[in-house]
C-alpha cells in the first residue's frame, strides 16, 4: 500500500485535449474518430521538435507544464508497446533492404522519450522507463511512490500509448486510441493505492488502467477498482 497527493495533471488524445473535453469524455467515454494532429509544442526549439515522434509529442504536451519552473524532478515514464509507429518503419526499411536511420534507430529503445526529455529540459533527476503488460498505471504508481520515499518533493508520472499500425492491429488489444497523461505526485495522504483481493469471477477492464485512472479523475470519484488478468488493485481519494 502506498499513499500520496497528486498535485496536478494533464491528459491528452485526439480531439480530447484539455479536462472540460475530458469530463466530456469521462461521462460516456468513446474512441475518438478521425486523425487529430500532434500537439504542436511550441515551447520547443525546432531542432529538438523535429526529432519527437507522434507519441513524445503528447508524452511533452501533457508533462511541460507540470514540470515548469520546477527542478529536481525525477520522472516515471510508462508504456507498454512505446513508439510502435517508428518501429514498423524500421521493420519495413529492413524489409525493403535499405539502410536504417541511425538517429530513428538510437530513439526506438524504450527509454528514448524519457531521454529525450531530460536533454530537453536538462533534467539529472532520475528517469525510469516502463514496460508493464497489465496494471501500467497502478505499477507506474508505486514506483513514483518508491521515488518519493528517496526523499524527492515531487515525482512525474507519465503514461502513453499510440494507436498501432496496422500489422501490429491484431496482436495488440489494449490502445483503443492514441493518448497521453501526466500526473505530478507529492508526498501525502489524499490518495491511497493498494492491492486488493480479485472478484471471483471479473470482466476485462472497458479501459486500460491509465485511461481507467484519467476518466476517475475527470469525473472526481472517491474510489474505484482497477482489474486486470487477474490482479485487483483499489484506488481511494481519503479526502473524500
Amino acid at each position: 500500500m502506498v499513499t500520496f497527493s497528486i498535485a496536478d495533471w494533464q491528459a491528452w488524445a485526439p480531439h480530447i485535449h484539455d479536462t472540460p473535453a475530458w469530463q466530456t469524455w469521462a461521462r460516456a467515454p468513446y474512441c475518438p474518430a478521425g486523425d487529430d494532429a500532434p500537439p504542436r509544442l511550441d515551447f520547443l526549439p525546432a531542432m529538438q521538435r523535429r526529432r519527437l515522434g507522434a507519441l513524445a509529442r503528447m508524452v511533452f504536451a501533457c508533462a511541460w507544464p507540470l514540470a515548469e519552473g520546477r527542478a529536481n524532478l525525477p520522472v516515471v515514464y510508462g508504456s507498454q508497446h512505446g513508439e510502435t509507429t517508428r518501429d514498423i518503419e524500421l521493420l519495413l526499411d529492413l524489409a525493403r533492404g535499405e539502410p536504417l536511420s541511425p538517429t530513428s534507430f538510437g530513439l526506438s529503445v524504450h527509454n528514448a522519450v524519457a531521454g529525450q526529455w531530460t536533454i530537453a529540459r536538462g533534467e539529472t533527476a532520475e528517469t525510469v522507463a516502463l514496460s508493464a503488460a497489465h496494471c501500467g498505471a497502478e505499477h507506474a504508481f508505486l514506483e513514483a511512490c518508491a521515488l518519493l520515499r528517496q526523499g524527492y518533493e515531487a515525482a512525474l508520472v507519465v503514461l502513453a500509448e499510440e494507436l498501432p499500425p496496422a500489422p501490429y492491429r491484431p496482436w495488440i488489444a489494449d490502445v483503443p486510441f492514441s493518448y497521453a497523461a501526466a500526473f505530478r505526485i507529492e508526498p501525502g495522504q489524499d490518495w491511497r493505492l493498494a492491492p486488493s483481493d480479485p472478484p471471483a469471477c471479473s470482466p476485462a477492464p472497458a479501459w486500460p488502467s491509465p485511461l481507467n485512472l484519467v476518466r476517475n479523475l475527470a469525473l472526481g470519484s472517491p474510489g474505484w477498482h482497477h482489474i486486470e488478468n487477474g490482479h485487483a488493485w483499489q484506488w481511494t481519494h481519503l479526502d473524500r
